[in-house]
């Protein structure tokens, strides 16, 4: 995956390669600039444009296809539609989904077979899972992707990631140039919008075709990505992963059905835990704060003929978080709230499959090492919002879960979820005995007593509040109390 699929600078911690294109070319390409008289617009024309921001869209040219490639400049400069063209999205991810993995692993239809074990593993999961949790099935239906599909099925999930932070880089565009020029200036802004939209759109498009072949179900990033009530694998990705691990395929399938059946009840039955995680990046976008000296003067010397210049500007580190204390509250939030849902899966899978596959503690520790070494969850959050999901924290998170199960049982620790203000907070994490031990607020009797209100409300015409539980996806997040 590239350093900047999203075209957001990296955060501080990460290692920034983003500017090895512009060294190597520093005009943006194009004659006179280290272009050649084959390659007269920057395009790459007749090599592999490995650094060429449009390699993905135009492919390997020759001076034959400028009418293509000018065909698609032209797309990419009529689209109306909103901060991100999601149709070159969809397009670009497919074509990267087809070009295959670097191992050299082609994407394939499922088959039968591959359909019928990932349905048989699913369903002895939600059985075994039964007596590891109180939270029902969240799984109505299990399904086998091929890479494509996963594609296809998460697009919508990634929109509503993107879209508010891609708006506010958006309205930036069109807000550099002084009030009274705006009108002037009024086709230019909406190039440079619908360029950007296009450019979010292959950066987007080129990160989700190359996580399509990393990722082995619908959950990976801790986030529900695909339909609700649908767990989903990809067998192709599943048998990679295990190839090298010396584990039967049957028994890495099985476990990461557990995992998937897991992530699919905590979300089903946890009403507010959706809209608590997809809020937090919406308030993180919020915070975007852009660079408008470096916009301006994109703005101000932007080539039509050089369109890879707007994309090596959304590489160069123009839009990062505003460092204001939202901003950190929202990341924190995000960070702690994803912690503990990875946290709970894993508790409850590995007491689920402890005593019944002999492997399960090496796959336990195979995919916490996945996540720590950079896996495609880590490095899509870290280019998308800045955030770094810490095996720390999700080891610690872990932890705190399995001594709340022996302190409280089953029951009591999966009964936090029922409002976010019962659960862990980030400074708990740091003392899991001290929260283990800690006497709980019991909101029973607060939602009966709104409950109780509401209806009377109803009843008088004045119209409820609703329950506590109801109001839980506008609480605070825990780093905001």
């Amino acid at each position: 995956m590239s350093d900047t699929p999203f075209g957001f600078g990296l955060p501080p911690e990460e290692p920034e390669h983003g500017d090895e294109g512009k060294k190597k070319n520093p005009a943006g390409g194009g004659q006179g600039s280290g272009g050649s008289p084959a390659d007269p617009f920057g395009f790459g024309f007749g090599d592999s444009g490995g650094d060429n921001p449009f390699a993905a869209m135009f492919g390997s040219l020759n001076p034959n296809d400028l009418g293509a490639a000018f065909q698609q400049l032209g797309q990419m400069l009529s689209y109306e539609g909103g901060p991100v063209n999601w149709d070159m999205a969809k397009q670009i991810a497919r074509q990267t989904v087809s070009q295959g993995t670097p191992d050299g692993t082609k994407d394939v239809s499922v088959g039968p077979v591959d359909r019928t074990a990932v349905e048989e593993a699913v369903r002895l999961a939600d059985l075994w899972l039964d007596g590891a949790t109180s939270l029902p099935s969240g799984a109505s239906t299990a399904v086998a992707w091929s890479r494509a599909e996963w594609v296809e099925a998460t697009l919508p999930a990634w929109q509503q990631l993107v879209d508010p932070v891609a708006e506010r880089v958006g309205l930036a565009m069109g807000d550099v140039l002084p009030e009274e020029m705006q009108a002037m200036a009024g086709p230019l802004i909406g190039m440079m919008r619908s360029m950007g939209g296009a450019m979010f759109g292959q950066q987007i498009g080129q990160a989700v075709g190359v996580l399509a072949g990393e990722v082995v179900g619908s959950t990976d990033i801790g986030l529900p990505l695909g339909p609700a009530g649908k767990a989903a694998l990809l067998p192709l990705n599943i048998e990679a992963l295990g190839k090298d691990l010396g584990v039967p395929k049957e028994e890495v399938r099985l476990y990461l059905a557990l995992r998937e059946a897991a992530h699919q009840r905590l979300f089903a039955h946890v009403p507010w835990l959706r809209s608590h995680l997809f809020g937090a990046v919406e308030g993180y976008a919020r915070g975007i704060k852009v660079d408008t000296t470096k916009l301006e003067d994109v703005v101000g010397q932007f080539d039509p003929t050089h369109p890879e210049q707007l994309q090596e500007a959304l590489q160069q580190g123009m839009f990062q978080p505003e460092d204001t204390p939202e901003q950190k509250a929202a990341l924190a939030r995000l960070e702690t709230a994803l912690a503990l849902v990875e946290g709970w899966v894993d508790a409850v899978v590995h007491e689920a499959a402890s005593s019944r596959l002999t492997s399960a503690a090496a796959l336990r520790e195979t995919l916490r090492r996945r996540r720590a070494s950079g896996g495609p969850a880590e490095q899509t959050f870290a280019t998308l919002i800045g955030l770094q999901l810490r095996p720390r924290r999700l080891r610690d998170a872990s932890r705190l879960w399995a001594s709340l199960t022996d302190a409280r049982g089953m029951d009591g620790r999966d009964a936090l979820w029922e409002h976010p203000d019962m659960l862990p907070t980030a400074t708990d994490l740091d003392d899991p005995d001290g929260f283990v031990h800690r006497e709980q607020l019991d909101f029973s009797e607060l939602d009966k007593m709104l409950g109780e209100a509401a209806s009377k409300g109803d009843e008088d015409g004045q119209g409820g509040k609703g329950t506590a539980e109801e109001r839980g996806t506008g609480e605070k997040g825990d780093d905001e109390k």
